[in-house]
């Protein structure tokens, strides 16, 4: 089956329009010389970011990071800002393996650790 996609398109399609498998860009086109390649080729983390993920990071670049900005030209809450960078973080790879000091706290009040295994985590 082929299917016609407009030619202006910018964005690279990420999943098939009829299974919803994960595309692979097997052809590259220099449009001024007119040089195909052909291979398996390998797009970079953020090419498989969401729209809304990447108008997300250039808000947060725009605000030098500053999330009380992001905030407001976003119109979110602070919560939901961290779950952004958190999403994103998580689909770059990028999420922290070690627990955070707030999570080793909590588990220490929670009672599922004792202080010393906090403090080894730490």
């Amino acid at each position: 089956m082929i299917y016609n996609i407009n030619m202006n398109q910018r964005n690279v399609l990420r999943h098939c329009p009829s299974c919803k498998e994960i595309l692979s860009v097997t052809t590259l086109y220099c449009g001024r010389c007119g040089i195909t390649i052909e291979g398996n080729f390998r797009l970079c983390s953020f090419c498989a970011l969401r729209e809304d993920q990447r108008e997300f990071i250039k808000v947060f670049l725009q605000a030098r990071g500053n999330i009380k900005e992001v905030e407001k030209e976003l119109a979110i809450s602070y919560p939901t800002v961290r779950g952004k960078i958190d999403e994103l973080l998580k689909h770059l790879g990028l999420e922290r393996t070690e627990p955070r000091r707030i999570d080793i706290l909590r588990r220490l009040r929670d009672g599922e650790i004792d202080v010393e295994e906090a403090l080894e985590k730490m």
